[in-house]
């Protein structure tokens, strides 16, 4: 069966993984989809994969995301000092309260849930009501970067740190469909549970190697992210399935 086929077979979970400036690469892969007509009916994710799925599920097209993503500086979000992080994380929420249509999760067009990271519990927490940008915030709130968010008395960091590919907010039954971030972090063991490709039943999974690295000082890279992404999962719609997919 090709992946096409089985996107449209039935309906199915988009879950989008963890990955720094990974964001750049879920668009475009997303838009490949979004093109096709191939629309999930839920989405979870964790940082990275949370501001696409939150974006997308708010309301927003992939026209309309790239056109705010590509036009990023750092500056856009860039605004030291915080507390608890380098960064106070300000400008990166009123950008998400200034660009996000629906602004509670239980509005949102796709049922969508949202990985964190619970500082006060020491264990991942899924999101799936409130507000929306609140939920983006703490769950792109990489450690020592921004500082934690507030929300209901509980403070929050990136959701990626115990739930890097954003599958908690999966039900044991869906049929999911992954985008997998490959980890480059040089604090991350290459062999290590965080960075390895999880299998579970009805999940078929993509993996695009040598993505371009972006960071906040390069973040013209993320417009060759997203095509790399865009070209491979345009590659790969009309492939035959596996467990996972490496392009």
């Amino acid at each position: 069966m090709k992946l096409r086929e089985w996107l449209q077979e039935k309906p199915f979970t988009l879950t989008m993984s963890s990955g720094f400036f990974g964001f750049f690469a879920h668009l475009g892969f997303l838009s490949v989809l979004e093109e096709e007509d191939i629309i999930p009916n839920k989405i979870t994710g964790s940082s990275a994969g949370a501001l696409i799925g939150g974006f997308f599920a708010s309301g927003l097209s992939t026209r309309d995301m790239k056109e705010i993503l590509m036009n990023l500086k750092k500056e856009s979000f860039w605004d030291p000092i915080g507390v608890g992080g380098f960064l106070k994380g300000q400008k990166f929420k009123d950008l998400l309260d200034d660009k996000l249509i629906i602004k509670n999760i239980e509005n949102t067009k796709f049922d969508l849930k949202v990985s964190t990271f619970n500082l006060m519990k020491g264990k991942t927490e899924v999101l799936e009501s409130g507000n929306l940008a609140q939920a983006i915030y703490a769950s792109c709130a990489v450690p020592f970067m921004f500082q934690p968010i507030m929300i209901n008395k509980n403070f929050y960091l990136d959701g990626g740190l115990k739930d890097r590919p954003g599958l908690n907010g999966v039900e044991a039954n869906e049929r999911v469909f992954y985008h997998h971030i490959i980890s480059n972090s040089p604090w991350r063991k290459k062999s290590g549970k965080s960075t390895q490709i999880p299998k579970r039943e009805n999940m078929i999974s993509l993996a695009i190697k040598n993505l371009p690295k972006v960071r906040p000082n390069n973040l013209k890279s993320g417009v060759l992210a997203y095509n790399k992404a865009k070209e491979s999962m345009r590659k790969v719609l009309d492939m035959d399935i596996s467990d996972i997919i490496y392009v």
